[in-house]
C-alpha cells in the first residue's frame, strides 16, 4: 500500500536518496511516523521503508551520519528533529524509481 504522506528529505540529501548512496534516516519525533513495508512518495519515486527501530541519542556516531548523508552527528542533528518530539528512529530504506 502506498501511504500518502511524504517522506521528506532536506533538498541536500534528495539527489544521494535517489542515487542510492543514503539508505538510512535518523529522525527525532514523538512517535514513528513511518512503518516498515511502508512505501512513501518521494519525488521522482518512492521511498521503501525496509525497517524502523528506536535507537538512543548515544547510538549517534560520525559512521552513521554520513550514511545518512551529512557531515558528522552535529550535521545531522540539526536536521533530524522534527517538532518537539525526543525519540530517535534509525529509519533503513530503499529509493525505488518510478517506472517510465
Amino acid at each position: 500500500m502506498i501511504a500518502t504522506r511524504l517522506m521528506q528529505f532536506t533538498k541536500r540529501l534528495r539527489q544521494g536518496v535517489r542515487e542510492g548512496r543514503i539508505t538510512c534516516s535518523v529522525r527525532i519525533w514523538q512517535s514513528p511516523r513511518v512503518r516498515a513495508g511502508g512505501l512513501y512518495p518521494m519525488e521522482g519515486g518512492h521511498i521503501l521503508v525496509e525497517s524502523i527501530r528506536q535507537i538512543a541519542l548515544s547510538d549517534l556516531d560520525g559512521d552513521l551520519a554520513r550514511r545518512s548523508g551529512f557531515d558528522g552527528v552535529i550535521d545531522l542533528l540539526k536536521v533530524a528533529k522534527h517538532g518537539s518530539g525526543r525519540n530517535v528512529y534509525l529509519v533503513e530504506f530503499e529509493f525505488i524509481p518510478a517506472s517510465g
